[in-house]
């Protein structure tokens, strides 16, 4: 085992494999086994150099575990393998002239951007501005056109400053940006599962009582590329933060976090709000052939300076990825994070009042990212990349109605909700209470509550048994059975 120095940690380069291992940076030796030594003293500088490299950390954690397959090999079966490794390595590679540098599009074709091309309001019968109910009945919230938190629809800016819209939800069906389909279809089923309207119990507040809330329809996608859409997704994000209505976007696969951030950091300032990310994987790689995809975007994020690495909060981190140089990168870059290692060893209740403390004391305002797959798959079976062991909603439902509560919010995401993928509708039920945490938060603040930790006594205390209740208590007058008796 190689002991790495404090001092030397800045020198060394940590590169990335599925079993988080690490590998020195070229200018740091590698020692060679005196019994490997006879067997590869034939080899050309060349491949001895490349043995020797990190370049070999595509087939093996370590060098040593490298080694440790060549025991049985003989000198020329040795060199038959590294050819083999650098043949791999050179495959890797690009190759003008016959690989694509990028995906070819016919711009003469007429209905190139029509599908984001929005409706002009001449098309359109004239109408006040203005949210618009879809419910035919007053009193039947059942029945009508499905909205999120059956909240009335607008789909124009002018909708929103109209209706001095305090929150607009809107659909991001994205579906490209992962290796798995199916998170296109959140938006449709959360709009059609209850749990994001009606009253919350632990705090006796009604989101929609205090809130001005409207379904903002679902933003255009290009499901045929993720890059294409970033652009607009920004633009939209962007549209409704200048009305003053804070953005709540359903997705869709969690590529959408980086147009999302960007999008408000062009109306409130690059660096100037932090984010709070609940997600099992920690979103950040780099490399790779495609500019971003749903493991992605809080490192694009933060590199373009939409956010402020230090102004980042991961929650929730767990499984196989990333190993210690995603760890390392957070680290450089002042990201904090608290891993489910962290709650194992020092409580939930702990670890979330240091995440909720560290949120408040940046005095920034505040993003919420939640990618459903940082909930245990117990809770949410509908989504691409399930890790077990991890939140329950008893755990998650709390932090994310005082995230939303103690800080001024600007805007908030839930992703990868994948309904094709569970058979029940658990995951877009769980995913509507995780979104009414949020809303109950933010009704809260501007309610005026402003106790940290607020719970209602009316649900938190038994009435009952306290001085307060026992006021309040009165028994209950009988009324006449219409059941006759035996």
């Amino acid at each position: 085992m190689i002991k790495l120095r404090k001092a030397g940690l800045a020198a060394i380069l940590l590169l990335g494999v599925a079993s988080g291992a690490m590998v020195l940076a070229d200018d740091k030796k590698v020692e060679v086994p005196a019994w490997l030594e006879p067997k590869i003293a034939g080899l050309s500088k060349a491949k001895r150099d490349f043995l020797l490299s990190k370049k070999t950390a595509n087939f093996a954690a370590r060098p040593e575990l490298l080694f440790k397959r060549f025991e049985t090999k003989t000198p020329a079966e040795i060199e038959a393998y590294i050819d083999g490794m650098m043949q791999v390595v050179e495959a890797y590679k690009y190759k003008p002239g016959t690989d694509m540098a990028s995906i070819p599009l016919d711009t003469s074709d007429e209905r190139f951007n029509a599908w984001k091309t929005k409706r002009p309001q001449s098309m359109n019968p004239k109408r006040e501005a203005g949210p618009i109910f879809l419910e035919r009945y007053l009193g039947a919230w059942e029945n009508g056109i499905k909205t999120f938190a059956n909240a009335p629809v607008a789909l124009t800016p002018e909708d929103l400053v109209a209706g001095k819209v305090d929150v607009a939800i809107v659909g991001a069906p994205l579906d490209m940006g992962s290796g798995y389909r199916g998170a296109k279809g959140g938006p449709a089923a959360m709009r059609m599962t209850y749990g994001a309207g009606g009253i919350d119990m632990n705090t006796m507040v009604d989101p929609s009582d205090e809130l001005n809330i409207v379904d903002y329809g679902d933003i255009a996608v290009d499901n045929m590329s993720t890059e294409m859409t970033m652009g607009h997704v920004r633009e939209m994000v962007a549209e409704i933060a200048r009305t003053g209505a804070i953005p709540f976007i359903v997705g869709g696969d969690h590529s959408l976090e980086y147009a999302d951030v960007a999008g408000l950091a062009d109306v409130h300032g690059k660096g100037s709000f932090g984010v709070v990310h609940f997600d099992s994987h920690y979103d950040a790689g780099k490399g790779g052939v495609h500019f971003i995809t749903h493991g992605q975007p809080v490192y694009r994020a933060v590199k373009e300076g939409h956010v402020l690495g230090k102004n980042y909060i991961q929650v929730g981190l767990r499984g196989p990825w990333p190993g210690p140089e995603g760890f390392e990168w957070m680290r450089q870059n002042g990201v904090r994070y608290h891993a489910m290692p962290e709650v194992e060893k020092s409580g939930w209740a702990v670890v979330m009042e240091r995440a909720l403390k560290e949120a408040r004391d940046s005095g920034k305002k505040l993003y919420v990212s939640f990618d459903v797959d940082v909930l245990d798959p117990a809770f949410i079976t509908g989504t691409g990349t399930p890790v077990p062991g991890g939140l329950t909603m008893r755990e998650a439902l709390p932090i994310v109605r005082r995230l939303c509560a103690e800080n001024e919010l600007i805007g908030f995401e839930i992703v990868e909700v994948a309904p094709q993928l569970d058979v029940s509708y658990r995951t877009p039920l769980n995913a509507n209470f995780i979104m009414h945490a949020c809303l109950t938060g933010v009704a809260m603040r501007k309610k005026g509550i402003k106790q940290v930790g607020y719970l209602s006594d009316v649900t938190a205390e038994h009435g009952a048994d306290t001085p307060a209740g026992k006021k309040r208590y009165k028994p209950e007058t009988p009324v006449k059975t219409i059941f006759p008796s035996p």
